[in-house]
């Protein structure tokens, strides 16, 4: 489980078919092998560590359902280790199971921050409300704003200064992750309807 509050933006130094390796001084002062971190918000083990670098292998389900196989060396990406049970949860409670990937549309400069606004499909959208969550390339946001092709947030400074999402660009794919509870409360309901129908 992660908290979608990024601890370091890493570096790409090999990106291959099934393999990745980052540059991650910082999260991997304390990890080991079989370790989790979380990728752009996908969920990885740690394979092997050599120096500041560590390697994951990736899965083609991975590939399908994230950008993960957008990645080329030097691209940033955004870490966080995986939670202890002794850990605040800052963020909101993240899996590292990205659902699908939606495309950066616009950045629109509002003050001291940044509206971000994203086109998403409509499977994932059902799943966003305003004020409610979602997590980003694995970081956790609050949706400001939603219709029915996009939803956007708002980039205080430190989120623009500790992550990547600055240096996307229009038409970059991102990671997708709504909030498990939604999803749940769905299934709970779809299932009580499906038991008093039978």
């Amino acid at each position: 489980m992660f908290t979608g509050i990024i601890e370091e933006v890493g570096e790409v130094v090999e990106a291959g078919e099934g393999t990745l390796r980052i540059r991650a001084p910082l999260v991997l002062a304390d990890s080991r092998l079989g370790d989790s971190i979380a990728i752009n918000g996908v969920d990885l083990t740690v394979a092997s560590i050599d120096g500041d670098t560590f390697f994951a292998n990736l899965m083609p389900e991975t590939y399908r359902r994230s950008n993960l196989g957008d990645l080329r060396p030097g691209d940033l990406v955004n870490l966080e280790r995986s939670v202890r049970p002794s850990d605040r949860l800052s963020g909101h409670i993240v899996r590292g199971v990205v659902e699908g990937v939606g495309t950066l549309h616009s950045l629109t400069p509002e003050s001291d921050a940044i509206i971000a606004r994203f086109l998403a499909p409509p499977a994932l959208l059902r799943y966003m409300v305003v004020k409610g969550p979602v997590c980003i390339d694995g970081i956790s946001l609050t949706i400001i704003a939603k219709d029915a092709e996009s939803f956007s947030v708002s980039l205080v400074q430190y989120t623009q200064e500790h992550t990547n999402l600055v240096n996307r660009r229009p038409g970059d794919r991102i990671n997708l992750e709504t909030d498990i509870i939604a999803r749940y409360v769905e299934q709970f309901v779809t299932g009580e309807r499906g038991e008093a129908k039978s």
